[in-house]
């Protein structure tokens, strides 16, 4: 076989066979296959799409070109979670905690922020001394003692990913559906997992521009994995504002920590950390909602989260004492409305970004993170304000900073007449 004349193939809209998919992703993988045929099949792929069946077969090349993790000797299924990213998104931190009290393997493989969405890799970072690369061998005697562990992808998991990736990023091709689930699943299938859960993200603040996108990439996720013999739930999930009551590094962890601990309640980021939690049991066989809730209430999932930071090398103490370990900025202080009214909008997207242009996030890849700056305090959408009443804390590491942030967060929030707009956090379901 030719890679070009698979590309060809592509080009002119007809179906690959599965020896061609496998052949041209193990030319990504060993080098055979040049940048500039990868490349191209990736905009073959972009116009012409690919069928249910190809998208199976490409997304298994691809989980197959490096590592696959075997779990043997386990009482519990192993299972995983995937949002397409947002802002304040922290539920991994909640959910790997729950499912894990509830008997199930979590070994959670994650990435760094992306634009304006935060990364929960960038999140552990703010923990002193936790290990988001640990060995490999290191890495599954965790999960098995655990519970759960939340890492790094390493170099050993699909690695045609990486490469491919890399030139679909700068061929501009990233937001092919087909290319996107493929990307996602190759990774989570790698885990060897039992049961997945997909959080796809749509609003104002998520990686698709429309429902319909979003909608549309739920169903192509849930479909290929179910094809690959994984069961996968996806659920839609609302971005017009963020989920937690912050966005940055180290808030975000402090939150959740807090919220493990039964000190705080945040109703939409609690209701999809739990609504996600139970979707991954019900798969596992472990129970539901009630089982998830218990976890919370009782402490078992507080313990659980400490227990893997611990053994990923963070203090042992670190639930006990999270404030005194994550990193706090230098100028603290509230953003206080102008004007008396409902707050009926938020450009989650522009909060994000916000974020980052404080130093919370990248603007390249090799730019360093300041963990402490961020945003927090957010209230809710449909919330009734007054002159002068916080509309959120900013976090920065000078007055500068203070006043950038201020400025853009201004911008990105709309206090009016209520509208009633305000949606539920879980807006869809699509099941296996």
């Amino acid at each position: 076989m030719l890679p070009q004349e698979i590309i060809r193939k592509k080009r002119d809209g007809q179906s690959l066979a599965k020896e061609e998919i496998r052949f041209f992703v193990q030319g990504i993988a060993d080098g055979t296959v040049s940048e500039g045929q990868i490349g191209s099949f990736a905009m073959a792929v972009f116009f012409r799409g690919m069928e249910l069946d190809e998208r199976v077969v490409l997304t298994e090349a691809m989980r197959d070109s490096g590592q696959v993790l075997r779990w043997d000797g386990l009482d519990g299924p192993v299972l995983d979670k995937h949002s397409t990213g947002g802002v304040g998104d922290c539920t991994s931190l909640i959910l790997g905690p729950l499912v894990a009290a509830c008997g199930g393997y979590v070994p959670m493989i994650s990435g760094r922020g992306l634009g304006h969405t935060g990364g929960t890799l960038d999140k552990l970072h703010s923990i002193p001394g936790y290990r988001t690369n640990p060995e490999g061998a290191d890495f599954k005697r965790i999960v098995e003692d655990v519970g759960v562990a939340i890492i790094g992808q390493t170099a050993e998991l699909a690695p045609a990913d990486k490469r491919f990736y890399g030139v679909r990023d700068v061929t501009a091709t990233v937001e092919s559906i087909d290319l996107i689930t493929a990307s996602i699943l190759s990774k989570k299938l790698a885990e060897g997992l039992d049961g997945l859960v997909m959080d796809v993200k749509t609003g104002s603040g998520a990686f698709m521009p429309t429902y319909e996108g979003s909608r549309t990439l739920a169903r192509s996720i849930v479909g290929v994995a179910k094809g690959a013999g994984v069961p996968t739930t996806g659920l839609l999930t609302d971005m017009n504002q963020p989920l937690a009551s912050t966005a940055g590094n180290a808030l975000e962890v402090l939150e959740c920590v807090r919220l493990l601990r039964g000190e705080i309640s945040n109703e939409r980021l609690t209701e999809l950390s739990v609504r996600l939690s139970a979707e991954l049991i019900e798969l596992g066989g472990l129970g539901g909602e009630k089982e998830i809730r218990n976890a919370l209430s009782s402490g078992a999932a507080a313990e659980k989260f400490g227990q893997m930071v611990a053994a990923l090398g963070g203090p042992t103490d670190f639930m006990e004492r999270a404030e005194e370990y994550l990193p706090q900025a230098a100028v603290v202080r509230p953003l206080e409305a102008e004007e008396a009214g409902t707050l009926i909008r938020m450009e989650t997207r522009e909060l994000g970004l916000t974020v980052v242009e404080i130093g919370g996030g990248r603007r390249k890849a090799d730019d360093s993170i300041d963990y402490s700056v961020g945003l927090s305090g957010f209230l809710p959408l449909g919330t009734d304000v007054q002159p002068g009443q916080p509309v959120c804390m900013i976090h920065a590491k000078s007055e500068v900073d203070w006043a950038i942030a201020a400025r853009r967060v201004k911008g990105a929030m709309q206090i009016g007449e209520p509208n009633g707009e305000v949606g539920p956090v879980v807006q869809e379901v699509v099941a296996s």
